[in-house]
């Protein structure tokens, strides 16, 4: 094994540098994943904006094989070195309340979100010991509360990285919203996110499934018909509420998911697009305040709203059961793959400002 590791480091907004670190000792509760693939989240892009003052390996969808592994952590994890996993993103404490209730992407301990200074893979930066905290690396390394699934040695390992965003489908279509046998089903976005949720819905047998986006998402609303969509709309063509109104008799979307991340007009248009008794799902972060959020008609058609992130562990282990079972065109939603002197233009590329084209990006750390 080398005693050196190569890592893509975000050293600054939109500039990477490739760095040499020198292989971490791995202690007893710990370990060593040699990184297989790591899929590029639409997350990465607004943090590679903001990498100021703390240069960070970005990159937590993450497949590889267990390198090396501690004794205790051989006990406590149920794997052994040479095992393919995919990793979550998360390293939560264990102990607090959202951890033993099974909700431990909220523990603190490992959240990011509104101010909070959890750790996490993808996110915590090169200064914290021993620096290789994420996935755009030869090496990552594993935290005595890393959370792992399995990885059958059939998957493509481009596939195996749709883990987590499969995950957030299947999370909030299901888990969440409530998706099943005859209900409509209405997802707005069709990026990575959006049309795992296409495959969410239609493995939860919903009735109609509707998928929405603009028209430069011509070839992403192609694939949400392959992937069992019944409907696609361009927003840009047509009247979005107008056209579900028709599809639906009138009745409108028993669940209603926002995957779209380009402002805050999906969310206003979600409730719009609920019928009485429904469940909007808010999964996409607009980063600014909704300014023409309609209470009223919110209360008047009884609806829930539930604001989502992330993916629980039941949600991971059933994406691996259908990413194995080859049921769907995966590979489509395959569209680029970077090494990692392309860490930058893999990035720019999920940010609209690299190659077009793109639906899930891969990053090869051995390419």
């Amino acid at each position: 094994m080398s005693e050196k590791v190569l890592a893509a480091v975000a050293v600054d907004t939109k500039r990477t540098e490739l760095r040499e670190f020198a292989m971490p000792e791995v202690p007893p509760d710990g370990g060593l994943l040699k990184v297989e693939v790591a899929g590029v989240c639409g997350s990465d892009w607004p943090r590679y904006l903001s990498v100021a003052q703390e240069p960070l390996i970005l990159g937590h969808e993450n497949v590889g094989y267990i390198a090396r592994l501690g004794s205790i952590a051989a006990k406590q994890w149920g794997v052994k070195e040479g095992d393919r996993v995919a990793l979550e993103e998360y390293l939560p404490c264990g102990h607090c309340e959202y951890c033993r209730s099974g909700d431990f992407r909220l523990c603190d301990a490992t959240d990011i979100w509104g101010g909070m200074t959890g750790i996490r893979y993808g996110s915590t930066p090169i200064n914290m010991k021993p620096a290789l905290w994420g996935g755009y690396s030869q090496y990552q390394y594993l935290h005595p509360s890393s959370v792992f699934h399995k990885v059958p040695d059939h998957v493509p390992g481009s596939e195996a990285a749709l883990a987590l965003p499969m995950g957030n489908g299947i999370e909030w279509t299901y888990f969440q919203g409530g998706a099943g046998i005859g209900k409509t089903v209405v997802i707005q976005g069709p990026g990575q996110q959006g049309l795992c949720c296409v495959i969410a819905a239609k493995e939860a047998g919903a009735a109609c499934i509707v998928v929405s986006g603009l028209t430069s998402d011509a070839k992403r609303l192609e694939l949400a018909c392959k992937f069992g969509a019944d409907y696609t709309i361009d927003v840009q063509q047509k009247d979005l509420v107008d056209e579900v109104r028709k599809i639906t008799g009138g009745k409108m979307a028993d669940v209603v998911i926002d995957c779209a991340s380009g402002g805050p007009a999906t969310a206003v248009s979600a409730v719009r697009l609920a019928k009485k008794r429904s469940t909007v799902v808010l999964a996409a972060a607009k980063r600014k305040p909704i300014p023409e959020f309609d209470m009223d008609l919110l209360i008047a058609k009884f609806v829930t709203v539930k604001g989502t992130r992330g993916h629980s562990y039941a949600s991971v282990e059933r994406a691996l059961e259908i990413i194995a079972s080859g049921k769907y065109p995966l590979h489509e939603m395959c569209t680029h793959k970077y090494g990692l002197s392309g860490v930058d233009q893999a990035l720019k590329t999920v940010g609209g400002e690299g190659e077009p084209n793109a639906i899930h990006v891969n990053v090869l750390p051995w390419s």
